[in-house]
């Protein structure tokens, strides 16, 4: 969505503004000095199956087993990984969320712009080396990537580097920012080979009217409409550039699907066919940012009553006083650290820049840790103050980097 204009400012808010970016930049810098000490290495919620613990008889098999245990250390605030010997990982998705972070901060920042390009580049052969084709012995048709742990869901079960199109789509967006903002080529290479893997290697739950929901991966038929809205994202990317007018199509199919499902107030449940019916802040944030990002490479904007009625929802419905992110729509705990950082981005996309300072301020005040990493989560009478490499203090990296970006730009 195109940013308004802003106000003449007076001298005062001027001077607001420019306090609020010093803090903000003083944060990111205690950040990104962390995650560059730690090598983009660090626990997540959903890694307890990398302990050896899960490669005995019985325990890498039991379903039941396996998916209490994975819930059970991503809930607890006692972080029990070094015992169980689980390692640290190395996640694509954290490196392409810095590469994201890099993108903005480079923008924001030119005397500083070599060393983001530098890092950016050297992140992107990682990226290349870390694609699911050279971890595991399946071929796909593009580029994609998916985590570093084996995950046990409810409705799935995926190993590690298995690819999908949520992890493509986190990572294929840092790589067009890379591309639009600072011209890499070789980032919108690995953008336009990624296509193929959605094209090709994805199943397809489809109507007889041509609409269709990709899968979340290839191994599974869930009917998730913020991974969807993702490979539409990266199809009209793609194809924004290159001119191919049938990624343009199965875009806007998709989208036409995930719009069938929106709710007379403006909200889309997280998945269609079984019972996760929550409506969340930052899947619905995930849904609006490739919404409008579809719409503004494609020129096409028959979708934009959909888009405002979901913004409203978004605005109304996720927020504590203009500044905490509430988790879901009907409740506020637990405030989690993705969801404060899809908050900055999704504010910042449509505009709102004042709410997305507030909020950024607010989540440097409460979140963030002395050592620049960020909590998990926080509930109303405790904490988890576990420093999650992924889900917290890359997110709030790439949130508050976007965010100062905004600050400038506008």
């Amino acid at each position: 969505m195109t940013e308004p204009n802003s106000l003449v400012n007076t001298g005062v808010e001027t001077e607001s503004r420019q306090a609020q970016r010093e803090h903000m930049l003083r944060a990111i810098e205690k950040t990104q000095a962390y995650i560059l000490r730690k090598g983009y290495k660090g626990y997540d919620p959903y890694d307890a199956l990398t302990s050896p613990l899960f490669k005995l008889p019985f325990l890498n098999t039991n379903k039941l087993v396996r998916l209490g245990a994975q819930q059970v250390l991503k809930r607890l605030p006692l972080n029990l990984r070094p015992m169980l010997f689980v390692p640290k990982g190395y996640n694509p998705v954290t490196l392409g969320l810095c590469v994201q972070a890099y993108v903005y901060l480079a923008k924001s920042l030119p005397e500083q712009k070599a060393f983001y390009e530098k890092e950016i580049n050297r992140l992107i052969v990682e990226l290349i080396r870390l694609q699911s084709s050279k971890m595991r012995s399946e071929k796909y048709s593009g580029a994609c990537w998916g985590y570093d742990f084996d995950w046990e869901a409810r409705y799935a079960k995926i190993p590690a580097y298995v690819p999908t199109i949520v992890a493509t789509g986190f990572v294929t967006n840092a790589l067009f920012e890379a591309y639009s903002q600072l011209g890499n080529q070789r980032a919108f290479e690995l953008c336009e080979s990624a296509t193929k893997f959605v094209v090709n290697d994805l199943n397809r739950t489809e109507k007889s009217d041509g609409r269709f929901c990709w899968s979340y991966s290839p191994r599974d038929k869930q009917i998730v409409l913020n991974a969807t809205m993702k490979g539409a994202r990266l199809c009209a990317q793609v194809g924004s550039v290159n001119g191919e007018k049938e990624l343009l199509n199965l875009a806007k199919r998709t989208i036409e699907f995930v719009m069938q499902h929106q709710d007379e107030h403006g909200a889309w449940r997280y998945a269609i066919g079984d019972t996760r019916a929550f409506v969340d802040n930052f899947h619905t944030g995930y849904v609006l940012d490739c919404l409008d990002e579809y719409q503004t490479l494609s020129g096409d904007k028959g979708f934009q009553e959909g888009l405002q009625k979901g913004w409203r929802y978004y605005r109304e419905n996720f927020f504590v006083n203009d500044q905490e992110p509430k988790y879901y729509d009907k409740s506020v705990y637990p405030i989690d650290a993705t969801a404060c950082a899809q908050s900055l981005l999704t504010l910042s996309r449509f505009g709102d820049h004042k709410t997305a300072e507030r909020v950024a301020g607010w989540v440097i005040k409460e979140m963030q840790l002395p050592n620049g990493a960020f909590k998990y989560q926080r509930y109303a009478h405790y904490e988890n103050r576990i420093p999650y490499m992924r889900w917290s203090t890359a997110w709030l990296f790439l949130g508050l980097s976007r965010v100062v970006w905004s600050n400038i730009s506008r």
